[in-house]
């Protein structure tokens, strides 16, 4: 779910221009309107971009592919999320990832892009939104990338201890991030399946006071020693909802680098770890499957 941003990446094909248009050329690719699982999903053609598409659900922004450029990420968090595919290893080495949550399959499409021959699965809920993505924007067929229609937690149960070089968790629905996704014990079996030296990284989202995000904090915590959390400075500073990437390790993080990347971006971000990060987190207690909550309701502002 992003928060007033987008984009992302592609494969051949997609949905097909209607015939006619100006002067004999093709007119405008016009958009896909199809009730999911979870809503009403969205594929709006972009203006810019002649093969890029933004997807929403339920009038929320999930992902942005550009067929043409699956290595383009627009969206401020994704792009957030595209730092930690680049720094999790060294540049162009395959990867195993496990991508919690689909939408698109953005960021599956850009690694697959950026990092040939890696092995990715993708674990999404929502199967007939991914048999609208497939069937609108199909995949790469040289991507290695297999999607499973599972609750994401049901998803990572199946794959074995040590399987994953970084988990990507970017799960919404209805806006929010379900509760059994911001436990302890979710990010047990996270940790389960990262190898030792391996990376999770989580797309967050809250505004003020911010209680949700800084118990999400503490929460990654008391599982990984190694924590960064990305996010704009006015999100940071509880003046608006936004979105917020948390990074967690057994091994020390890419902090300068992601901290450089993250500050040059289009929508400039602050990075936070160590004692600042300690002390942003403010005492917040970690997150049981006993206490666990959906993440906020956005405003209806957000959105705009």
């Amino acid at each position: 779910m992003a928060a007033r941003s987008g984009t992302k990446n592609g494969a051949k094909g997609g949905p097909k221009a209607a015939p006619g248009g100006r002067r004999g050329r093709p007119a405008a690719p016009e958009a896909v309107v199809e009730a999911v699982d979870g809503g009403l999903a969205e594929l709006i053609p972009d203006r810019d971009r002649p093969r890029g598409w933004t997807l929403l659900l339920d009038g929320a922004p999930q992902s942005h592919v550009d067929l043409d450029a699956p290595e383009r990420l627009t969206f401020e968090y994704q792009r957030r999320l595209g730092h930690v595919i680049d720094l999790a290893a060294e540049p162009g080495r395959p990867l195993q990832v496990l991508h919690l949550g689909g939408g698109a399959l953005t960021l599956a499409r850009y690694t697959a892009a950026t990092r040939p021959r890696s092995t990715q699965q993708v674990v999404e809920v929502d199967a007939a939104l991914v048999g609208l993505v497939r069937r609108e924007l199909p995949l790469d067929p040289q991507a290695r990338i297999r999607v499973r229609s599972l609750d994401a937690r049901e998803g990572l149960a199946k794959l074995p201890d040590g399987w994953a070089d970084l988990v990507v968790a970017d799960v919404f629905s209805g806006a929010r991030t379900p509760a059994h996704l911001t436990s302890t014990e979710f990010l047990g079996e996270v940790r389960r399946v990262l190898r030792p030296g391996g990376m999770y990284a989580a797309n967050l989202a809250d505004g003020p006071p911010l209680a949700h995000l800084r118990a999400q904090i503490a929460t990654a915590a008391a599982l990984f020693p190694e924590l960064a959390l990305a996010a704009d400075p006015t999100v940071l500073r509880g003046k608006r909802f936004g979105n917020a990437v948390l990074l967690a390790s057994d091994v020390p993080l890419p902090v300068a680098e992601f901290t450089r990347r993250i500050a040059s971006d289009p929508h400039p971000g602050r990075v936070e770890h160590g004692r600042a990060l300690a002390d942003f987190t403010g005492g917040a207690a970690p997150v049981t499957d006993a206490t666990a909550k959906p993440s906020p309701v956005p405003p209806p502002s957000v959105f705009r």
